[in-house]
């Protein structure tokens, strides 16, 4: 059994050998243009589509990848950072627990981002990338049938140029024969010489129509899948981006929320820093005719605190609190007796219990009903509050200086944050 199979696998081989070298003559004659070639132009623009598609989709999963890679890097740099504040916050401020537990949610959001879009984008692209190596194969496989068709093709057709040269070859050596052989010895040499050209011929023309049926099956399958493969690039791009963009947009909103849950913690401990310099401040004050003016200047370092509300998002930025405070300072150095006539003035002119004006140095965006909105620049009158416990630290009472002017109402009146306006 060994020797059958040497034997079997040694003809494989012979005519595999002689197969290639039947293709390697077959093209040397057709660069020669000894030899024509089948072309189908048709056909030569799918492979031009399918090497093109073949390139893109390979780029397309090198960025990818390079992108999950940029993730995971951003990943690291972010925990590490997130580490690093944990570690230099101190456990007696505001918010510690907050903050480690901010630190753990980033992490999770990080590394969920970075697996859905292996699990979906990546995956995406790599089994659509899958399908190409088959159909690579056996386009080249096509190739080569093309070629034998092609030498079969050209074999049978010199086999049939030379038929009457060889039947003109047979007829002239029985006329040699004619003399030295009897005549039904003739016929048999004749008969031989035909019978071997027939079947030479009918070997030529079995073996073209096997390679061009070989090469027809390969041909009609790839002229059916290469338009279908074509098409399905947009779809594959449409999933992979969709799929990105919507984890994207994900990840980013949650990371958003986290930012600004941090951000408030920031803005906290600030307030608290500045609270208690604030009241160490305010403890060197012993005049008691100067305290609405010594609140007015604490506010101006302090964010609002209305119970039920979040203070004012914008601060003011430190050169401006320290002019701001400058400028109540200043205020508050003036003696009652010469503040009075500047604010209760008691001209018809402005509202009734007006004190003094302010300008808006930062918009502000109401939250509330009976809130005031502001643009930089507004000139509000401040007012005295109907009912003084209603009125909450470093808030105001007023009315825009705009409206008074044109209405002579208080209609508009509302509460502004203190810190967003400095004394004119």
């Amino acid at each position: 059994m060994a020797e059958v199979g040497k034997g079997v696998n040694a003809g494989k081989l012979a005519v595999n050998v002689q197969k290639r070298l039947s293709r390697a003559q077959e093209k040397v004659l057709q660069k020669l243009g000894k030899a024509d070639e089948t072309r189908d132009a048709v056909f030569e623009e799918m492979l031009g589509n399918f090497n093109k598609q073949m390139a893109d989709g390979t780029k397309l999963q090198k960025d990818l990848k390079a992108y999950v890679v940029a993730v995971k890097t951003m990943h690291d740099a972010s925990r590490r950072l997130q580490d690093c504040l944990a570690d230099i916050y101190d456990p007696e401020w505001f918010g510690k627990g907050e903050v480690d537990s901010l630190a753990e949610d980033t992490d999770t959001l990080w590394l969920d981002y970075h697996q859905n879009i292996t699990d979906k984008s990546l995956t995406c692209v790599n089994s659509y990338l899958a399908q190409f190596p088959d159909i690579k194969a056996r386009i080249a496989k096509r190739d080569r049938k093309l070629v034998d068709f092609d030498s079969a093709r050209h074999h049978f057709s010199s086999l049939q140029k030379g038929k009457k040269k060889d039947e003109a070859k047979i007829a002239k050596p029985a006329a040699l024969l004619e003399m030295a052989a009897p005549s039904w010895a003739q016929g048999l040499i004749s008969a031989h010489q035909v019978a071997q050209t027939n079947l030479s011929y009918n070997q030529a023309e079995e073996e073209l129509g096997r390679a061009q049926k070989v090469f027809e099956e390969l041909n009609v399958e790839l002229q059916d899948e290469l338009p279908a493969l074509w098409d399905s690039r947009v779809g594959v791009y449409v999933n992979t981006f969709q799929s990105l963009a919507g984890q994207q947009e994900k990840f980013h909103r949650e990371v958003g929320k986290l930012s600004q849950n941090l951000n408030d913690i920031m803005t906290k401990l600030e307030e608290q820093r500045q609270e208690k310099k604030g009241a160490t401040a305010a403890g060197k004050t012993s005049d008691a005719g100067k305290s609405e003016d010594a609140n007015h200047s604490q506010s101006t370092v302090s964010s609002p605190k209305r119970p039920g509300r979040l203070p004012p998002r914008l601060m003011p930025s430190p050169d401006q609190r320290q002019q701001h405070t400058g400028v109540m300072w200043d205020e508050a150095s003036k003696s009652d007796a010469d503040a009075a006539p500047q604010n209760l003035v008691g001209n018809s002119e402005l509202p009734p219990g007006f004190l003094y004006k302010v300008k808006a140095i930062h918009d502000y965006t109401a939250t509330d009903g009976d809130e005031l909105e502001l643009k930089i620049g507004d000139v509000v009158l401040v007012v005295a509050f109907d009912n003084p416990d209603e009125q909450d630290d470093g808030w105001l009472m007023g009315t825009k200086e705009s409206h008074w002017l044109q209405k002579r109402d208080l209609s508009a009146k509302g509460v502004f944050p203190e810190n967003f306006t400095q004394k004119v």
